[in-house]
This record gives structure tokens, sequence and C-alpha cells, in this order.
């Protein structure tokens, strides 16, 4: 019978660590063409939530699965099953709300790992939110961080991030007056915000910046200004075909020239050693995440396997019909 994994489930046994492991091994896997990823497709009727699709497989972990969620006024659903790629057995209900939170800040802890100077030391964060966090947890685990400045519109909410950030971390964070303040003196910036108009510009950058762009996953969303993308040497994203639909940074960016797509790699690529990163400490790199369902499959495979290693979760009954496993030609 396949495993129910709750939240509170996943949180006990989801670790930094293990997602930043999962994530790489995910890139490495797309590079040589044992995982396959499909991007991710809504559906909206007017005046209803939005239902979002997507799938991976990973034929050298043995899973194949989705995430499947929905979005509204009154908040996010996401689930993933999870299944046995060899034989289509279903092996897990797993609900995916953190499980989300940790790939997509480990998507750019891998991206930080390759991409940002050795010696960057100073982080700058637009937005406070959930998302943040785990963004900012990732790349403390690669690169050693000295100083962090986070900006976001409501001054309550960023001088708690800033007090439980400083507490989880074990690093000085700051609460910085403006969005400006927080990126004029980043070596990483994480921006992370729901925005539909630039919160970040151009001129604010320092030469050799790393940028971790996660939010603005619709074509009319963006986070970054046309002078920050104009001035990004190196752009990754984690799924060109995907950033194409849904990446409003760039999909604005480029709209009067689209052959500067030709200049967009794969995060896949870097990992495997296909495509350089940075070439110079000047350089101002970008990774303009989107996220993509093979984070989500072969990081819900290594929480799948440590539930049965540590008996966490129930099971739950489903397809125990004998008539349920018949081939049939649908």
């Amino acid at each position: 019978m396949p495993l129910l994994l709750t939240e509170t489930d996943v949180r006990s046994l989801l670790t930094m660590p293990m997602a930043l492991e999962a994530v790489e091994a995910a890139f490495r896997r797309l590079a040589d063409a044992t995982a396959q990823v499909h991007p991710r497709r809504r559906l909206h009727l007017e005046g209803f939530s939005y239902l979002h699709y997507m799938a991976a497989a990973d034929g050298t972990g043995g899973y194949e699965g989705l995430k499947i969620y929905t979005s509204s006024r009154d908040g996010l659903r996401f689930l993933v099953p999870l299944f046995r790629a060899k034989t289509g057995e279903l092996l897990a209900f797993i609900e995916a709300d953190y499980l989300g939170q940790m790939r997509t800040g480990a998507a750019s802890g891998v991206a930080t790992k390759y991409l940002a100077r050795e010696d960057s030391r100073t982080v700058g964060v637009i937005g406070t939110g959930l998302q943040a966090r785990t963004q900012l947890e990732a790349v403390a685990a690669v690169r050693r961080m000295e100083r962090i400045l986070v900006f976001g519109r409501d001054p309550g909410r960023r001088e708690r991030f800033a007090r439980e950030m400083t507490a989880r971390l074990g690093v000085p964070v700051e609460a910085a007056p403006t969005a400006e303040a927080a990126v004029r003196e980043a070596d990483i910036l994480i921006t992370s915000t729901t925005s539909s108009t630039p919160v970040v510009e151009g001129r604010w950058l320092k030469p050799g910046t790393h940028i971790n762009a996660i939010g603005a996953n619709f074509p009319q969303k963006r986070e970054l200004d046309a002078a920050a993308i104009d001035r990004a040497n190196v752009i990754f994203v984690d799924s060109r075909e995907q950033a194409k639909m849904e990446a409003g940074d760039l999909i604005q960016s480029f709209e009067k020239t689209p052959s500067r797509w030709e200049n967009v790699k794969e995060l896949a690529d870097l990992v495997a050693g296909r495509t350089p990163g940075r070439t110079s400490s000047e350089q101002i790199t970008l990774f303009k995440s989107s996220g993509i369902a093979i984070e989500d499959v072969v990081t819900a495979g290594k929480v799948y396997e440590l539930a049965l290693e540590r008996g966490v979760g129930r099971e739950v009954p489903f397809w125990q019909d004998e008539g349920a496993r018949e081939r049939t030609a649908s």
C-alpha cells in the first residue's frame, strides 16, 4: 500500500543538505538523459482557483511522478504522487509545500555553488516570505556568509525575518531600509517576491554579483528590470523550455530580440561541466529559477526512502481491487 506523508512527516525527514544533494543529482541526470521533465501547465477558469501540474521521471533513482497543486486567495495546496518507474506502482502521496520550499532553495544553492564568487560574503534578500528563508539556508550551506541584508515592504515582517534568520543561521541579518540598500552591497542577491513590477534596478548591482531570482513565474510578472537583465553577463535557468513560458523577467526583456534566448544556458549543463559558468570575478551572473518537476521527484524519492527506513508515515488502502491491476488498452 502507498504511504501517506504529511507536511509534518516531511519536515521531520528533509534537511537542506539532503535537498541540495538530491537537486544537484537531478540536474546531473537531466544532463545525461537518465531523467526527463515536462514543463508546468496551468488551468484557470475565470473566478476559480488555478490548477498547476508538472511531471518528471528519474531513471537512475527509479521514480516518476508529478507535482500538482492549486492556488487561490485561500492559499496553496501541494501534492506529489510518487510512482515506481519500472512497474508504475503507486508508492506515496506526499504533501509537498515544505518539500517545494526546500527544493527551490536547493536549486538556488546549487546555482550559487557553481556561479557565485568563492569570496562572496554579503547576501542581499528582497522578500521576507517562507521561500526567502530556505533560499538563505541553501546559500549558507555553500558559501560562508558574514552579513545578510533583507528588505520587504512591511517593516514589521522584515524586522521579524531578520531576528528569526539571525537565530537560525548564526549570521547577522539586518533589516535594510530600502531595496537599493540591500542590493548595492550584495555579493549574492536573492529575489523572492510575487511582484509584477521590478524590485531590483540594474544600476544598483555591483560587478561580480550573483543573482538568484525565484519569483516572477508568470510571463506578466518580473522582479528585475531590463537593465539588470542587460548587465547579466551569464544567465542560467533550470529549464529553457519552461523559462520561455514563465520567466517574465526574461520574456519581457527579450521580447524585441528573441535571439537573446540563445545565450541562456541550462543549469544541468553547468553542473555536468558541459558549459562554463562564471569566467571572471567581475561578471554578473544570474540564475532565473522557474522550479521544475525533476527537482520534486528526486527529492520526493529521497524523502520516501527515508520514511521507509524510519517508519514514518502511514499506509493507505489504494487500488486494492485485483481488477484494477489488469492491463487495459487505455
